[in-house]
């Protein structure tokens, strides 16, 4: 299926490492030039390599996300290379671990900024520019929104609060055409997630037990897996899909994890 992607210019927080990695490759397999914004990195550099490599038009952008203006100067630097932006992916985040007893208002405050600002923040800036492409925005969220996890306070209100966002700028985005959706995965083995399950001294049995609880074939779902679902909602091919939370977990929240 033809996505009708070709040349469109999507912006994806960091699409460089990840799950925003594979959002990115499967964007520019579509023909569509990703627009990655990642903290400077040895692996983010790798990856845009290897789509350079390949043949693939993208962008990496060296910003941290940290501020209103760096977001605001990420939305600059994409316009001032594409002249356009047809899509904003809300990727970057980190679950920091930030919990109740352990935590403190100071950290989980820190832990929103790291995880909901730059959410906010990307779509306000790049608003004019979706609004002359009539562009689709997905935010990334995570299943610990609906089925909490424990220590992990600011992680989880922050994607409880992207859920609640692209309802929001669902509703208010209507009269421009500007479609919102959010993906919730679960279980995807991330760099990120590999570095937390090696903090457990019986890591392989640790997985084990996890795996063991996803419903559809007792395995973790592929970043690919979670791309292919993004870029069919950036494209026009879900032209009437807008407000809506999809997730792409293997059945973690919604069926029976005894099955």
């Amino acid at each position: 299926m033809d996505l009708e992607l070709k040349d469109k210019v999507i912006l994806i927080s960091g699409g460089a490492v990840g799950i925003g990695a594979a959002i990115s490759e499967a964007c520019a397999r579509e023909g569509a030039i990703p627009v990655m914004v990642n903290r400077d990195s040895a692996a983010a550099s790798g990856f845009a390599e290897k789509l350079r490599g390949e043949g693939f038009r993208s962008e990496l952008l060296t910003v941290d996300l940290q501020t209103p203006d760096d977001c605001r100067l990420a939305v600059e630097d994409t316009l001032r290379l594409h002249g356009r932006i047809d899509g904003l992916v809300n990727n970057a985040g980190a679950n920091d671990s930030i919990g109740l007893e352990h935590g403190d208002p100071e950290r989980f405050l820190r832990s929103l900024k790291g995880n909901l600002w730059h959410y906010y923040s990307l779509c306000h800036y790049a608003l004019p520019a979706l609004k002359q492409s009539c562009g689709a925005v997905v935010n990334i969220s995570s299943k610990t929104a609906v089925t909490g996890q424990g220590n992990t306070s600011g992680y989880a209100a922050a994607k409880g609060a992207q859920l609640a966002l692209t309802r929001e700028w669902a509703v208010e985005l209507l009269p421009y055409g500007i479609r919102v959706n959010a993906v919730v995965p679960a279980e995807v083995m991330t760099p990120l997630y590999r570095r937390w399950l090696s903090g457990y001294p019986d890591a392989e049995e640790k997985l084990k037990k996890i795996t063991e609880r996803i419903p559809l074939g007792q395995r973790m779902t592929e970043a690919g897996e979670i791309a292919n679902t993004v870029v069919f909602l950036l494209s026009p091919r879900a032209g009437h899909t807008t407000g809506q939370h999809l997730y792409v977990d293997g059945g973690y929240v919604h069926l029976d994890r005894a099955l």
